[in-house]
């Protein structure tokens, strides 16, 4: 979504233009704005683009139902059973993402059987922090807040960055070729991100996008930013009642590309992934 201007005569007008992809095909539709930008100019990009995802909405309606129904049905043994199961392949993709050498198979040993491969320590025990952490977070009715991603930090680092864990930081970073805010805004920057979660009138898939993209534009943390950032909009999916995403390590760069986009282009390949992820559900198969 961006805006426009164009020039008749002497006056510039301002257009508010979003472009989509609809049954496999791009749509462009334009909104006039007036010869200045309007002050509500989040509420005007809202409003059209819920305009064009009624159709992907219908479809995640359709995967939530889906998922309660049969979570609803699980006996309390399976529903443990289950929750470990995505704990497990979750923590390995998403350690695997920033590096860890720790394989799916490995990560199975480690929770599962309480089998130490060879490898190195602090992939261990960052794989056996990741899962405590996720597993909790399922478990809590803890709402998104500055100190809940605080202390996931400090839980998930605690044993092996002892120096920046649980920590904001406090020196600027470089990811590739985006240069994160200045540390001096982190607080205000979190602060805000917490808000708009807290009061934000999206569909929960929706908010759970752009609460991970915000998230790892501020960048807060010396070192763990996509891990929380994961976690967070998993936190978000699941306390609404939707099956959660993992992003997948051998599919990263697409993920990576995405991140790299504006706000609205990370937001489709969200869309497309969580579709994707979860087509079953929705096509009834």
């Amino acid at each position: 979504m961006r805006i426009i201007t164009r020039k008749k005569g002497e006056k510039t007008y301002h257009y508010l233009q979003h472009s989509y992809r609809e049954n496999g095909k791009v749509v462009t539709k334009e909104r006039y704005l007036g010869i200045e930008i309007p002050r509500d100019i989040e509420m005007v990009k809202l409003e059209l683009r819920k305009a064009s995802q009624k159709e992907v909405f219908k479809k995640f309606k359709r995967i939530k139902e889906h998922f309660q129904k049969e979570w609803h049905h699980y006996p309390e043994s399976i529903k443990e059973k289950e929750k470990m199961e995505v704990a497990v392949a979750f923590t390995y993709n998403s350690n695997a993402i920033e590096g860890s050498t720790i394989t799916l198979h490995d990560a199975w040993e480690i929770l599962q059987d309480r089998l130490a491969p060879h490898k190195p320590i602090s992939d261990i025990k960052e794989t056996e922090a990741h899962c405590r952490v996720f597993l909790r977070m399922l478990d809590s009715k803890e709402l998104p807040s500055e100190s809940l991603l605080l202390k996931w930090h400090r839980d998930l680092f605690g044993e092996t960055k002892k120096d920046i864990a649980g920590k904001f930081r406090e020196y600027p970073v470089r990811v590739g070729g985006y240069r994160a805010p200045d540390w001096k805004s982190i607080k205000k920057g979190v602060g805000e991100l917490m808000t708009f979660i807290g009061n934000a009138h999206l569909h929960p898939v929706e908010l759970a996008a752009l609460a991970h993209y915000r998230f790892e534009k501020i960048h807060p943390f010396g070192d763990g930013n996509g891990r929380i950032g994961r976690l967070l909009m998993n936190n978000i999916l699941w306390h609404h009642h939707y099956p959660m995403l993992i992003i997948e390590h051998k599919k990263r760069r697409a993920y990576y590309k995405a991140l790299e986009k504006e706000e609205d282009g990370f937001l489709h390949y969200f869309f497309r992934r969580y579709l994707a992820v979860h087509k079953k559900r929705y096509a009834g198969l």
